[in-house]
């Protein structure tokens, strides 16, 4: 083997493999982003607010699912019908969250840097398992196979949507 021969070797070994972690990191690239907001909101404002925003979640999740007005939200355009119900949603989990940070603020609560990054990725889960399951993002946008087969199928949106709960159990101290 010539010294080109190997070079062409070790170049067509290292383009395989940046694409395929470049397809890895753009099939999750909207998880990664989610978790990167829980981290530095958490690093930022502290873990209280951030465990408090987690509850928030569950809470708004509870009203949106019993709210009396869906009829009234916009239908026709698609990206108006996934705004008006993602903002519905957003406001509920405003309101609770800033109901729940005068609660949930304490000086005793830890969370470890592992802890903090596995909540955030079931956070960021969470609401990926929303948008596939409760909100009408698949007539706005198609998310990537990989995604697929972790959030579409109805079997998993159960443990997706209790994932932060038992994280919260585990790693809240």
């Amino acid at each position: 083997m010539t010294a080109t021969e190997g070079l062409v070797q070790v170049s067509t070994l290292a383009t395989s493999s940046a694409m395929s972690a470049w397809s890895f990191v753009s099939d999750f690239a909207i998880i990664l982003v989610i978790v990167l907001l829980f981290v530095m909101f958490a690093r930022s404002i502290g873990r209280g607010p951030f465990v408090g925003l987690l509850i928030a979640f569950y809470c708004a999740y509870a009203l949106y699912a019993m709210f009396p007005y869906m009829s009234f939200l916009p239908t026709a355009p698609a990206m108006t019908a996934l705004l008006a119900q993602v903002g519905l949603y957003l406001g509920l989990t405003l309101a609770f969250y800033i109901i729940l940070r005068r609660v949930v603020v304490s000086d005793f609560l830890y969370i470890g840097l592992f802890g903090l990054l596995t909540l955030s990725f079931l956070g960021a889960a969470f609401l990926l398992a929303l948008a596939y399951h409760v909100f009408p993002v698949d007539s706005v946008y198609h998310f990537t196979p990989a995604l697929d087969l972790l959030f579409a199928s109805k079997s998993y949106f159960w443990w997706w949507f209790v994932a932060p709960a038992v994280g919260l159990f585990f790693f809240a101290r």
